[in-house]
């Protein structure tokens, strides 16, 4: 019995030289071993035998988080790049609006977006709207109501101002003091998913942006409010640095429209 124990802690001592472990001295002296020394060293073995697997399991387990946080940096760089470059964005979008206790909203029509700020949002259906954003006002006209309003981005409210940082008034960074990878899935597949949530308070508690991987264009980019409320606008047709002129995001009310402003 004691030969095999001394046999296996030999096998044991063999095992450990082969994975970097020293040998105490003095099994190295060639001094006789008793049970009792094997028995310990044995022990001492399956300890580091332990501690070897769990740095392996914990080194398997960092890997993806790791390669994910890697893939999340470049994504935010390459995308925050290309935003800068781009002068102007035009594209057809559909808005999705649903908040706890009201009925859902489906409208849709054509954006029109120029650096620095500048927006205009034509709704065609289900009935026609206009939103227009000279980068210091924000103007929403109803014909069918036959009245236009007038008020300062900052004071608005409207959940259209935050696509500003698409051209010009946003870093990504620096605005948002998280950025991740959202557990919701893409509308697209393939796209990859962002979720931020704004450093200051703003109309928003969480911004979701989809993104095409191979164009880095925006395919869906969803507001969500701390009530509950959420607004997801779904893009097609993005061309980029399509002419604008000035005239574009210029508001003049038609006879017999009344403005209404704010100051």
């Amino acid at each position: 019995m004691e030969c095999s124990k001394i046999a296996a802690t030999r096998l044991c001592r063999q095992w450990v030289r082969t994975m970097g472990f020293e040998p105490e001295s003095h099994l190295m002296s060639g001094q006789p071993t008793t049970v009792s020394e094997c028995n310990v060293r044995s022990g001492r073995r399956q300890f580091f035998l332990r501690w070897t697997i769990a740095g392996l399991f914990l080194a398997l387990l960092s890997a993806p988080t790791v390669r994910a946080q890697s893939e999340l940096d470049q994504l935010i760089n390459t995308l925050q790049a290309k935003y800068n470059k781009l002068s102007s964005l035009s594209a057809d979008f559909t808005q999705m609006y649903n908040a706890p206790g009201q009925k859902s909203r489906r409208e849709s029509g054509h954006l029109l977006i120029r650096k620095p700020g500048k927006m205009r949002w034509d709704y065609t259906a289900p009935e026609a709207k206009l939103f227009i954003s000279d980068g210091k006002w924000l103007y929403e006209y109803f014909p069918a109501d036959k009245y236009a309003s007038r008020s300062t981005i900052k004071e608005s409210g409207d959940m259209r101002a935050p696509f500003a940082f698409l051209l010009g008034r946003g870093n990504l960074r620096r605005d948002f003091k998280t950025i991740e990878f959202a557990r919701e899935s893409p509308v697209k597949a393939g796209n990859k998913v962002l979720r931020m949530v704004p450093k200051r308070a703003a109309d928003f508690k969480e911004l979701v942006i989809e993104i095409d991987p191979g164009s880095l264009q925006i395919a869906r980019l969803s507001l969500i409010e701390s009530g509950g409320a959420r607004s997801d606008f779904l893009f097609s047709n993005l061309r980029e640095n399509v002419p604008a002129s000035d005239a574009q995001f210029t508001f003049k009310a038609p006879a017999g429209v009344e403005l209404r402003t704010d100051n």
